[in-house]
């Protein structure tokens, strides 16, 4: 059973509000950006919203009473508490999926038993908690998002309870769990978590937060993290947790002012300065996220030696060197992909965390960029499978790497991923999977794809 909410708030995820936390200046490679552009990172309307479902509603509601009073989306259904009892059991707690600052997330079913004439339908039930860190305020922005807007990249919001204290939202069941659970918590778990799994959760993410922030009125997400992002069954991925979202800028505004909210690690440093929000603050989580992605490592990790406490602090001035990069990225994923490709991702990562937010890309073009590598990816699948057939050597691999691969693995003892026929093993060693240490394929050349910073904000 996947995890299907989980909360990043400890120790190493800590929610924050009204304070001003100060990040490190970041610095580069010279001490300064790139100035080279790229026309297709900042083109406007460059991908297609029109998979975004709109639904028509009279007016937000400002309040509970306002919902109770004018429950207007039609896509949503609205239930009982008893209904709600009933689909869980009673609130067993086997069968609580996760638990954090909202409070519990039950599984559930909802079928004849709970309503009569209702298809079966598996979902996940999220239980607000009063004393919680979130309240009627963020429950309210989930129902009012969630209501309106639905694509294939966002969370289906199946249905909400608002009787008397209680406050439920019933989402559609996401098998697989959190990003977070496979790339982190569960041991042996990532080593599934393949170069090409990745890139395609992060295009489905990219593209979430694509039709977002390309929406009539556009809405900036505010809280991109790998918790927040869910997989199904087949993993594709899904944004989840819509209680921090905000309307974006209209008009002539460059920006909304709003209280400091988010999750440290993740946050933009100049919405965490100043309390400007842009879509350009969630690009910038985004990048966090690839970053993970990429290193398999948390965005915030104590664990590990001081200078690499905070990744992008750490990370980032690196993401443009071809060398090292190389060296840094995730082992599990070795022999999964080219260089070329490898840094061409870790380029985006590195003007997604630039520290000017006009520095950064628009979502539309990180999409573009995605699918490019996507499709690159798909050709070098196809290719690598048909030319090595059954042959027993590590999944995507060069076949002249095989011998120095896995000599380097047993020497560092990094946990790896091997194909023995058509089947998939993992190997299991003592130390950190993460170390720098670690080599990889010497890097070729790499297209620029570094975003105008005179681009306008969208």
């Amino acid at each position: 059973m996947g995890l299907c909410f989980s909360s990043a708030e400890g120790s190493k995820h800590q929610r924050f509000s009204q304070e001003h936390r100060q990040f490190s200046s970041v610095s580069s490679k010279g001490g300064s950006e790139s100035k080279k552009s790229s026309a297709a990172l900042n083109k406007p309307g460059s991908f297609d919203t029109q998979s975004l479902t709109k639904t028509t509603a009279p007016k937000v509601h400002r309040n509970l009473s306002d919902l109770r009073n004018n429950p207007v989306y039609s896509n949503v259904d609205i239930f009982t508490y008893k209904e709600m009892a009933l689909a869980t059991k009673y609130f067993r707690p086997d069968f609580i999926l996760g638990e954090g600052g909202f409070g519990v997330v039950y599984k559930g079913v909802i079928d004849e038993s709970v309503r009569p004439g209702y298809p079966t339908t598996y979902v996940a039930i999220k239980e607000l908690n009063p004393e919680g860190l979130q309240g009627d305020r963020e429950w309210l922005a989930e129902v009012n998002y969630l209501g309106q807007l639905s694509h294939s990249n966002l969370v289906k919001l199946i249905g909400y309870c608002c009787e008397d204290e209680h406050r439920l939202l019933v989402y559609e069941y996401m098998a697989s769990g959190s990003l977070e659970k496979h790339l982190f918590r569960t041991p042996g778990v990532g080593c599934t978590l393949t170069w090409s799994k990745r890139m395609k959760i992060a295009l489905d993410a990219a593209k979430g937060l694509a039709v977002l922030h390309g929406a009539e009125r556009s809405v900036i997400y505010r809280d991109f993290k790998t918790s927040n992002i869910l997989l199904d069954a087949d993993f594709n991925a899904k944004l989840s947790d819509f209680g921090l979202a905000k309307d974006g800028p209209m008009g002539d505004q460059t920006h909304v002012s709003t209280r400091v909210m988010g999750t440290y690690g993740y946050a933009a440093p100049e919405y965490v300065m100043t309390g400007h929000l842009t879509a350009r603050s969630d690009v910038y989580g985004f990048g966090v996220v690839l970053l993970e992605l990429l290193l398999g490592r948390r965005a915030l990790d104590k664990s590990r030696p001081s200078r690499e406490h905070n990744l992008v602090e750490w990370a980032r001035p690196l993401l443009n060197q071809n060398k090292k990069i190389l060296r840094i990225l995730d082992p599990r994923m070795d022999g999964q992909y080219s260089s070329r490709t490898a840094m061409k991702v870790a380029n985006l990562a590195y003007q997604c965390l630039s520290q000017n937010p006009k520095g950064r890309p628009l979502m539309s073009g990180v999409v573009e960029l995605l699918e490019s590598v996507q499709s690159k990816d798909n050709d070098i699948d196809e290719s690598m499978f048909h030319n090595n057939n059954h042959k027993g050597v590590t999944l995507y691999e060069d076949p002249g790497r095989s011998h120095s691969a896995k000599g380097r693995s047993k020497r560092e003892g990094e946990g790896s991923c091997r194909s023995v026929g058509s089947e998939v093993s993992v190997e299991q060693h003592g130390s950190n999977a993460s170390s720098p240490e670690h080599h990889h394929r010497q890097p070729g050349g790499l297209p620029n794809v570094v975003s105008n910073a005179n681009s306008h904000q969208p």
